[in-house]
């Protein structure tokens, strides 16, 4: 990898995009009545990575994410909608 796809790969951390998935995780898991100690015990992580991924200091990879939103009852796939769905509607908000 060059350094310049390394650099954007920081960034997206930063993203809004990226600001939008963590917002579904956080809702998500408060909507399911779960604290992070909660959901960390039925994913058999850490707290602190549920923690670090709400707040943005980790990045969440495809299989953690499969496995975060299966554990509140949700698939993949109807999480791909909502955070498209979030997205369209973020992106409409900006255009006005």
């Amino acid at each position: 990898m060059t350094i310049d796809i390394l650099v954007r790969m920081n960034k997206s951390l930063y993203s809004k995009e990226y600001q939008i998935l963590r917002e579904i995780l956080y809702n998500l898991r408060t909507d399911n009545n779960m604290r992070q100690c909660d959901l960390a015990t039925r994913l058999r992580v850490p707290q602190s990575l549920i923690s670090k991924i709400e707040n943005g200091e980790r990045r969440i990879d495809l299989i953690e994410l499969k496995s975060f939103v299966e554990v509140m009852n949700m698939t993949l796939s109807e999480f791909i909608t909502k955070f498209e769905h979030k997205l369209k509607l973020d992106e409409a908000k900006r255009k006005i």
